[in-house]
């Protein structure tokens, strides 16, 4: 009876909401209402995803319809990580740079090995970074461009977006790059895009496509593909934006494949908390 009133529940939940162009494939399983980062490897079905900060230091693996099919206890404290992203061999990263303030110093990226994805528990590879042009902790309140929750891989690099705290300025993002190796690294500024002034234009995640040709950035508002970019100067070229009529807050984004995007929000009140799917062809 129990089963049968949570159900209905979701249903009911379900029906009163319009997801617009996006496909809901299912809720995220009771317990993640704070989604931040989501991933599909190459070659696997699954969806790996974990919380934002002050959650569990969890790795989870869910399946399509949003059962979780693995849980990792990940052996690194979960102060603020942001987004998720893997590369070519199957390794994980957790992008541990939420910086709200611009006050941390010492910012992290955690690689998970392949070898611990079938494990309960994995050990981290640390690959630390600063902003090369963040001078001051905190800086003024004009600059406080140095938070970030949207990153990924390509071509062993890691591209970092940032996410503006600057009042009249939220959808302004910088992109930085480092190298995807363990040490401590200078994040180097490659470019900049405005995406808008209110906090709905907030950067929270990014991915590329497995050919390399399309970039993601998703905010509250709308998602932005970049394409016919130099080299990886993402932010150059042409883009496209597709509006998001469906409001809510809007966390991770991955490519399931090249013409199809994977998303989650998180559990706010009466929305969010599910896994949706966007064809962008």
């Amino acid at each position: 009876m129990k089963k049968i009133t949570l159900l209905l529940r979701l249903f009911l939940l379900i029906s009163c909401q319009n997801f617009g162009q996006l496909k809901m494939l299912g809720n995220l399983p009771g317990g993640l209402k704070e989604v931040s980062g989501n991933e599909i490897i190459l070659g696997s079905e699954l969806i790996w995803m974990h919380e934002d900060g002050g959650n569990k230091s969890k790795l989870y693996a869910i399946n399509s319809s949003g059962k979780i099919q693995k849980e990792i206890d990940i052996q690194s404290k979960n102060t603020d990580w942001e987004d998720l992203t893997s590369d070519d061999f199957g390794n994980l990263y957790i992008g541990n740079f939420g910086n709200n303030y611009s006050t941390r110093k010492h910012l992290k990226i955690l690689k998970i090995d392949k070898k611990y994805l079938d494990k309960k528990s994995a050990e981290v590879e640390e690959i630390e970074f600063e902003y090369e042009n963040q001078y001051k902790f905190p800086p003024k309140k004009e600059e406080l461009f140095f938070d970030a929750e949207a990153f990924f891989y390509f071509k062993n690099s890691l591209y970092i977006f940032t996410k503006s705290r600057v009042k009249d300025n939220y959808g302004k993002t910088f992109l930085y790059k480092i190298s995807a190796t363990k040490g401590k690294h200078i994040a180097k500024l490659m470019g900049n895009f405005d995406n808008g002034k209110k906090i709905d234009s907030w950067i929270t995640s990014a991915d590329i496509s497995s050919d390399g040709k399309n970039v993601v950035l998703l905010s509250q508002k709308n998602i932005l593909i970049f394409t016919d970019f130099k080299g990886d100067n993402f932010l150059s070229g042409k883009v496209k934006k597709i509006k998001l009529n469906h409001k809510s807050q809007k966390e991770g984004i991955c490519f399931k494949d090249d013409n199809t995007l994977i998303i989650t929000d998180e559990e706010s009140g009466n929305k969010g908390g599910f896994l949706y799917e966007l064809k962008i062809n």
